[in-house]
């Protein structure tokens, strides 16, 4: 897109995401790790979008670790951050974070809590493409 400047390491999107039950596969309400990566692809298209002016393609993934469980009734906080700047690629740094959890109890079916400290769940680094800057 011609007039937009080039992006600039240090840029950072969040997303905020409830964990439905219904996206529970396994015992303790536990989501599968392909929840965390849907994720990094959401919010890896909006960083595209607001450094590039387009959605951009996923090339990669690199150093993915699952690191604390992602269970059903979690909040999770998906942070994106613009690492490396070249020609048509970006690299990013990726960071799942469990900002508050369900607790339910048979008085409070319901129960959930705000976590003192957040629990980063999954990190990854992704690499994305853009097309060419318009001259």
């Amino acid at each position: 897109m011609s007039g937009r400047s080039v992006p600039e390491a240090g840029a950072v999107v969040t997303h905020r995401r409830y964990v439905p039950y219904s996206d529970a596969h396994y015992a303790g309400n536990l989501v599968d790790g392909a929840y965390s990566m849907k994720l990094f692809g959401d919010v890896a298209t909006e960083m595209c979008i607001v450094t590039d002016g387009d959605e951009g393609l996923f090339a990669s993934y690199a150093d993915v670790q699952f690191r604390e469980p992602v269970r059903a009734g979690d909040v999770l906080e998906v942070v994106c951050t613009l690492a490396r700047v070249g020609t048509r690629s970006r690299t990013l740094e990726l960071e799942v974070r469990v900002v508050a959890r369900g607790c339910p109890t048979a008085e409070r079916p319901g129960g959930a809590e705000v976590l003192a400290e957040p629990l980063v769940a999954t990190t990854a680094t992704g690499t994305v493409v853009v097309p060419p800057r318009a001259e």
